[in-house]
């Protein structure tokens, strides 16, 4: 099926639902804007924090040329954003965005390139740079050569220097359009060294969803990666893999809402980890009814309690999650209220108590909106969103204390 068909299909399709019992909400809350100086055409934003710096990055468009930039937070701004790569036969997508991290001084950032005029023919190409270097000549980070789709990335700091990234890879798709006259979508993963080599590409699930964001952590066990599968017939639910002793564990549910659906939804979960404490927040339309979860692990991942149910009523998904610490989280997401959209977020606590509903801010349901961003850092919680009205897109970014989710 044609995704965009699919996507209006499905839009459709979760209207239709039962409405919880009323949440207490809080429909205002203290946000201090962080201004980003202005590059035009700007979406696709990313966060990430290592605990002393805070990073985004974005992608600019114009006259055909994709840019792509990153930013560092310096003090109360963000500083002048520095070219990480361009071209002009890069894959824009609102759902698969790319990304950046670090791992002391090394860097690693990706986008994605068309390999082939098929539509979905494109590769993950990654570059690296240390502290005050410049951006490494790009490489493919996969070793196959096919014409088909790769992308969806998630990656973390691993060990003292490198990283460990994950992706879906249509390899097995070949002659066929995600899910359909060909084989599955695989789950794969790379350990990236410093100098660009890459090590260890293995195989974790064989056949997941086609176009579901992946999302990765670091447990104090080890590496995990969350992603939505897809089992025998067509359950799309989320799962978890645990890299132990270099083995990709075999790929278990977080809860089992059998959610059946004929089509990628494209919704992926988003995870965090601290200590033995890993969080994991999703989508789901089981029963015909949308909702937003999130389900707590107390031991790296093995096991999870059962998923509180976070949203008011209507969500379209779109979720992110970070823990403040080993006993609070918090989670983001999208949701249509009485024809207008918004992003809203809540804190929740291990033992299951549930903070008052926030708004963020209104936004567009649709795909220029793109997939909100959020993370703690400092003792505050961060969003990036993409500001799309007129067919002009801005990135904006803002920021919450987090005592203020006692008042």
């Amino acid at each position: 099926m044609n995704k965009i068909l699919f996507l209006g299909i499905a839009c459709l399709f979760f209207s239709c639902k039962e409405t919880p019992k009323p949440t207490k909400e809080k429909e205002s809350a203290s946000f201090s804007e962080i201004q980003l100086p202005e590059i035009g055409n700007s979406s696709l934003p990313y966060l990430f924090s290592d605990g002393k710096d805070l990073l985004l990055s974005f992608i600019s468009e114009n006259a055909g040329l994709a840019t792509l930039y990153f930013s560092k937070l310096d003090s109360d701004s963000w500083s002048t954003p520095e070219v990480i790569a361009s071209g002009a036969d890069w894959f824009i997508n609102w759902a698969d965005y790319p990304q950046i991290a670090k791992n002391g001084e090394n860097y690693i950032a990706h986008f994605l390139q068309k390999s082939d005029t098929a539509t979905f023919a494109y590769d993950v190409i990654i570059t690296q740079k240390k502290e005050k270097d410049s951006w490494s000549k790009p490489l493919k980070i996969h070793s196959d050569t096919t014409k088909t789709e790769h992308g969806f990335v998630s990656y973390i700091p691993f060990g003292n220097s490198q990283f460990l990234v994950n992706w879906l890879d249509g390899r097995n798709t070949t002659g066929g359009s995600h899910s359909h006259g060909a084989g599955a979508m695989s789950l794969r993963s790379a350990i990236v060294n410093p100098d660009g080599s890459l090590e260890s590409e293995l195989l974790i699930d064989d056949r997941v969803c086609d176009c579901c964001q992946t999302s990765s952590a670091m447990t104090a066990n080890g590496p995990v990666v969350v992603y939505r599968d897809r089992l025998e017939g067509e359950v799309r639910d989320i799962s978890i893999v645990r890299l132990e002793e270099g083995i990709w564990s075999t790929p278990v549910s977080v809860h089992n809402d059998n959610w059946q659906i004929h089509g990628c939804p494209v919704n992926g979960p988003r995870v965090d980890a601290i200590d033995n404490v890993v969080a994991v927040a999703w989508f789901t339309a089981a029963e015909d009814e949308s909702k937003v979860n999130l389900a707590f692990s107390t031991n790296n991942g093995a096991d999870f309690n059962k998923p509180m149910r976070l949203d008011s009523g209507n969500p379209i998904g779109r979720v992110d999650v970070a823990l403040i610490d080993t006993q609070n989280a918090v989670v983001s997401w999208m949701e249509v209220v009485d024809d207008s959209t918004y992003i809203k977020f809540r804190n929740v606590t291990l033992n299951g108590e549930l903070g008052e509903i926030k708004t963020l801010t209104n936004t567009s349901e649709s795909r220029g909106s793109g997939f909100p961003q959020m993370v703690v850092f400092n003792n505050e919680i961060y969003f990036a969103w993409t500001l799309f009205k007129n067919e002009i897109k801005h990135i904006k970014t803002t920021r919450f204390s987090i005592n203020d989710f006692e008042n």
